[in-house]
Formats: C-alpha cells, structure tokens, sequence
C-alpha cells in the first residue's frame, strides 16, 4: 500500500494545496481508499561529473497507498509502498542530493515506507491520538515527495527523520498541537532494508505546531538521532532543529502556497560537535485551473564524504573518518505544469523542471573541490516527464492523528 508524491491535478488537490487532515484525516469517517502515481522522467545535468554532461532517464516515485478508518474515523490505518527499489536502483540523477550512499544521486526509499496504525480520542476540549508503526518521527516538514517539484532538495535528510519504528503522541487544544515520538536511531541501507528494532527508543523527537491564522501554519521541532549512519550503534549522534512556516491560500480556481523553513543537525561525539550542517529554503506555488507554476530556493551545507569506485555512491555502513568537509550548496528551481484530461481514470500531467545550483567549500582548506570535481562550480538540471495518478492521493505525508490538518 502507499504512496508517496505530490498529488495529480484532477487525482486530488494539487500537490502543496495540501487537503485539511492530511495523512490519517481523511474527512475523519469509515472506509477504504486507495491510490497509485508514477512519474517519468528525463533529466539532463551540465557538468555532471569531470565537465561531461550526463542524460539519463526514470520512472521516479513509483507507489501505492491505501487507508483504512474504522469506529467513525477514529481509528485509521494506512499504508505506502514505495516501488523505487526496483526503478532507481542506481539512484536517481539529482544536483546536491546526498544520503544512505548515494551523493548527487536520491537514493530509493524503502518499498515500506510507511504503515502506520491511529487511535484518535477526546478529553474535555482537549483532542488526542497515539499512532505506532513504520513511518515518520513528528520532526520537521513535509514529505518532498509531496511538494510541488519531482526534484527533491538537498535538505532531505536535515529536515525531515522518516523511514522509522516510530510511535507517536500527539495532542491538540484548539489551534495548537503538540507531538512526542519515539524511534530507532538507524536509517534504511538499502530499498529492502527494515529497523533496527532491537534500537527502538535510542531516539525521540517532540514538534509543537501552531495555525493563527486561516491558511497559516508554524511548526517548530528538536530530534535527537542516535547513530544514523552506522546501524549498529557507536556512529555519530544528530541533533537536530527545524523551524518553518506554511501558508495555503484558496479562490475558485486558484491556489496558492508558500513554504519557507530552517533545519540544523550537529553531528555529535559526546556533548561535543563535530560537524555543522545548516539549510534554509523557500518554495511557493500556484495553480490555477490544471496549470501551475512553482519556485524554489535552497542554500543548505552537505557533508562530502568519501567516494567509492562509483562516483555518485559512498561506503555503507559509513565511518565517521570518511566525511572530508562540507559543501554549500545553493540553488534555484522553477517548474510549469499542466495536467491533461484523464483516461481510464489515470490523470496524466506534463511538467518541465530547471535547476540552477553553484557549489562551494563551506570550509576552507578544503579536502573537495567541486569545481575541480565537476568541471564548475555552476550546475544545471533540465528535467521533463509526465506524471500519473489514479485514486485519492494525500496531498500531506509526515504527521498523524489530531497533528494532521
């Protein structure tokens, strides 16, 4: 069951509109639905790799999901199965992307990405729900997958903790929400790979959300992460910090959102920080009718770790000795798409993406060099395809129960 992207137009409310209750809303009420999406793509980056160009082609974001409610919405369980594995086993080309091996290359998510069961409750005025199973730690933003790029920013991995045993508590008075989560420390080595259960509990995460204002939403959050890199313990510890507000705006046909948000992960020994990585970013789009057009803004720090004979793939499990300093990564993106008429209820969209990134050593002297290791410290990325959905696709991954909107 699952899964992951950003909603068709005509499928559901366009990706980022987002859809009030998210992932185990649902309009709060009993039954089942169940959705697909797929996205082809081709991309183009120039310099890729020592000043040569590289052109390649996908099927990115391949995935099923379902929900299930019972006892009048109360209870729900959903799921998303995540098919990358089979499709971008060599990642998927992608300009200052980085984790669980893969640099410049999004690696593939676990074909489980998510199976998570909620119970929903009331005490007074208060509202509150406990949700256990596979998925995301309350920390951070959104699911990418959800946003209105194909594309995923180089922040991935210092905004958002998923791909978890997690259990989560959650509780809401009116327009705040509070969110405590428990969870393995270890992210996934590979699409098939499971956690670590025997981790369960060596890290936890609380976020604290807040809507003010019709459309607004403020979300602050803190993690500590235990050993990510090195799955069986003694690893680096993250601490990590997320800041963000999201603004959703709606007019008959047109719709509007905005994201910006801040995340910062220490990379500890002990009470003391060996490595800094820091991200700031901005996203806003707007859709009118089956068109829209989205821009983003990034300048996030990635750790540049050592290479293997591939290029685009580092040593897992990974040593802490193999980071040989950071890279600055900023970068521009803009995207226009059009959503075609369905058949046999697939809804087709067409979209072209470009990218503008310049990378720099974020500390000097400098072990890497991204212009010399490149070819330039400019970078481009042309992208263009088609996505697919068919059924109801959530429109928001990341939170459950009374924390969903």
């Amino acid at each position: 069951m699952v899964a992951a992207g950003s909603a068709l137009a005509g499928a559901a409310p366009a990706v980022g509109q987002g859809v009030p209750g998210g992932h185990g809303g649902h309009g709060g009420a009993d039954g089942f639905r169940a959705g697909l999406r797929a996205v082809g793509v081709v991309t183009r980056v120039v310099p890729a790799l020592g000043g040569r160009a590289l052109t390649e082609g996908y099927l990115t974001q391949p995935a099923l999901f379902g929900w299930v409610g019972f006892w009048g919405g109360r209870a729900v369980l959903h799921g998303v199965a995540n098919l990358e594995g089979l499709t971008l086993a060599e990642g998927e080309l992608s300009v200052g992307a980085w984790g669980e091996g893969y640099l410049d290359r999004r690696h593939p998510h676990t074909y489980l990405h998510e199976f998570v069961a909620t119970v929903a409750g009331r005490a007074g005025v208060v509202a509150f729900s406990f949700s256990a199973g596979k998925g995301f730690a309350p920390f951070g933003t959104d699911d990418p997958g959800v946003g209105p790029f194909v594309k995923y920013p180089a922040n991935h991995h210092l905004a958002q903790v998923l791909e978890r045993a997690v259990v989560v508590g959650a509780a809401r008075w009116g327009r705040l929400a509070v969110e405590a989560g428990s969870f393995n420390g270890d992210e996934p080595e590979g699409p098939g790979d499971g956690p670590a259960l025997a981790r369960f509990g060596d890290s936890w995460s609380v976020r604290a959300t807040v809507w003010p204002a019709r459309g607004l939403e403020l979300q602050a959050s803190r993690a500590e992460v235990a050993s990510p890199e090195q799955a069986q313990g003694g690893g680096l510890d993250q601490w990590k910090w997320s800041v963000s507000g999201r603004y959703e705006w709606c007019s008959g046909p047109v719709r509007a959102y905005g994201l910006v948000e801040w995340a910062r992960t220490d990379e500890r020994i002990g009470a003391r920080t060996a490595f800094r990585f820091r991200s700031v970013l901005a996203e806003g789009s707007v859709r009118r009718g089956a068109a829209e057009l989205a821009f983003r803004y990034e300048r996030t720090v990635r750790p540049e770790e050592e290479r293997l004979a591939d290029p685009f793939r580092t040593a897992r499990p990974a040593s802490d000795f193999h980071i040989l300093g950071a890279t600055r990564w900023e970068g521009l993106t803009g995207r226009a798409s059009v959503g075609l008429p369905g058949w046999c209820g697939l809804v087709p969209e067409l979209f072209v993406e470009v990218s503008r990134h310049v990378a720099r050593p974020a500390l000097r002297p400098a072990v890497f060099v991204p212009a010399a290791f490149y070819g330039s410290e400019r970078l481009w990325s042309f992208s263009a395809g088609v996505g697919l959905g068919a059924g109801a696709v959530p429109a928001r991954m990341g939170r459950y129960g009374v924390a969903a909107r």
